[in-house]
């Protein structure tokens, strides 16, 4: 059978570009290899009444441009924020992240004066950085090596948004774009837990360490969450992130696109120098003029298509991607509340972040054990209960525990992931929060444990790396993935890439699938209500 487009992967990204080709009145295939959609923003019952959010596990970076665009809200999908978090101290003292701004200075100030005065100048600096990225989100990069118009005006629009920024903001947008996130807290704050309280969002995902230079940039990745036009702010979607990709397919359908699951794609084919169609594990085809990808490129171009049709070059482009793992996850059922004594009784940071590591020297060690082949002995935690926010998660008067960990490798000391690997990885997590938390083993009902061996083999992550593909400058805006291929369109005509290895990068935002969406629509000639570019509405 022929479709108009299809796209391989029902991730959110695979989802939401298929929702507007379909918008736009084309005949659309979605593939998914497993039996249900959503990729990394999955919702499981994986424990009786649990519901879990296996992979990513909280939103706020979905722009809210396309939330309105596809009705995500008639759809079914509902952002509930959630506020602060904390950091716990090895002396038994927290670091309270406040919502309050009298709050949060009073409790900066209760470990330095000084941290309390630069707070402030600390996020106008960051907000900066933040704005600036944010105006580029919803735009298809420039090829800075092309003449064409299109890509000579969207230089001139980068060229404005960073004249906006002033030159002494010039020198300081390009001097962060090297730095590493140590670097860059140094120079605000002088108390080691309140540059570690700031210091985790520069390494989520990343195979870097504090001290590694880029990591700023990663920082900055994390810092633009948006929930209810509140910048910086983070929530839960209801019902676990799964629901984002319900909704997102939901808008599909709705639209007349189809959905397939349990479809593994073996082979993107080719005819004549252009895309066709795909031919599944089972050996069913499907044809199409446009086919997109929503797997990452070492994927998409050395596994599902053959090296004949693609030139040496751009092959070693795709097998030099970096693309390395460094995090694990693990979904905890608990039979009731923690008690964390730091906290004290009734205190409202317990539904915020959580986060064990007090010092930049031990982020850094965290990474030596990563660099070693080993997962970190003592490793840096983001714990959420998101059940204390959404209770449909959990039956009455129980919990789930979300806890993202890094640093996990790709392989141990050598050697592949085995079962005990996996276990003994459990167990040091559980001894991280049991040292802060004297109740929690006795409470754990459950615990799914996902490494990188399980989040490639389940979830097609490669590597597990959870942007697929790391954030470092060398594969941003008009690098990412490859440069001169940064528009979405792959080097065989009517193949397109659509997933977060395409520009702005990862996290749950959708804004790949979208801008790859607008392109194609482009090429076809077909009208594109796609939105583009961002205001502050």
């Amino acid at each position: 059978m022929k479709y108009d487009a299809i796209v391989i992967g029902a991730g959110h990204n695979g989802l939401c570009n298929a929702a507007f080709l379909a918008r736009a009145g084309l005949e659309v295939l979605v593939l998914e290899s497993n039996s249900y959609v959503g990729g990394a923003a999955v919702s499981r019952e994986l424990h009786p009444h649990w519901t879990y959010s296996n992979c990513s596990y909280v939103c706020g970076l979905l722009r809210p441009e396309i939330y309105r665009s596809l009705e995500l809200a008639r759809h079914g999908l509902q952002i509930v924020p959630y506020g602060g978090g904390v950091t716990f101290t090895r002396d038994g003292d927290i670091l309270g992240g406040y919502l309050d701004k009298d709050l949060k200075r009073r409790e900066l100030a209760r470990h330095s004066a000084r941290d309390a005065d630069a707070y402030m100048r600390y996020g106008r600096d960051t907000m900066r950085q933040c704005r600036l990225i944010r105006s580029l989100l919803l735009r298809t990069p420039p090829d800075p090596s092309s003449l064409r118009w299109r890509d000579l005006r969207e230089m001139m629009h980068v060229g404005k948004e960073f004249a906006k920024l002033g030159e002494a903001g010039i020198y300081d947008t390009m001097r962060f774009y090297t730095l590493s996130i140590a670097d860059y807290l140094n120079e605000y704050f002088e108390s080691d837990v309140v540059k570690a309280n700031f210091a985790g969002s520069g390494i989520i995902g990343t195979a870097l360490g504090v001290q590694s230079p880029g990591t700023a940039y990663v920082l900055l990745h994390h810092y633009m969450g948006d929930v209810d036009g509140q910048m910086g702010a983070w929530g839960f979607a209801r019902g676990g992130m799964g629901a984002v990709s319900q909704a997102l397919a939901a808008a599909v359908q709705a639209h007349g696109g189809e959905i397939k699951v349990d479809a593994p794609v073996a082979r993107i084919l080719t005819r004549g120098g252009r895309a066709c169609g795909v031919a599944l594990a089972n050996g069913d085809e499907y044809y199409a003029d446009t086919v997109v990808s929503n797997v990452d490129p070492k994927r998409t171009f050395l596994k599902l298509m053959d090296p004949g049709d693609l030139q040496p070059e751009f092959l070693a482009r795709a097998r030099n991607f970096k693309i390395r793992g460094s995090s694990g996850k693990l979904n905890i059922a608990l039979d009731g509340l923690p008690d964390f004594p730091a906290l004290g009784a009734g205190n409202p940071l317990i539904s915020g972040d959580m986060h064990f590591l007090d010092s930049l020297e031990r982020y850094e060690r965290a990474y030596d054990d990563w660099k070693n082949g080993s997962w970190s002995k003592d490793p840096y935690l983001d714990l959420l209960m998101p059940s204390l926010t959404d209770p449909t998660m959990t039956p009455p008067g129980k919990h789930m525990m979300s806890v993202f960990v890094q640093y996990v490798p790709v392989k141990v000391n050598g050697h592949d992931w085995t079962d005990a690997d996996r276990e003994a990885f459990k167990q040091t997590v559980f001894d991280q929060i049991a040292r802060y938390s004297p109740n929690f083993r006795s409470l754990v009902l459950h615990a799914e444990v996902r490494t990188p061996r399980e989040l490639e083999a389940e979830v097609g992550l490669t590597e597990g790396n959870i942007f697929q593909g790391e954030l470092t400058f060398d594969q941003l805006f008009f690098n990412r993935p490859f440069p001169g291929y940064a528009q979405y369109r792959a080097p065989v005509r009517g193949l397109y890439m659509c997933g977060s290895a395409t520009h702005p990068g990862g996290g749950v935002m959708a804004a790949p699938g979208a801008n790859a969406a607008r392109e194609i629509l482009r090429d076809l000639h077909r009208g594109s209500t796609v939105p583009e570019g961002w205001s502050d509405d």
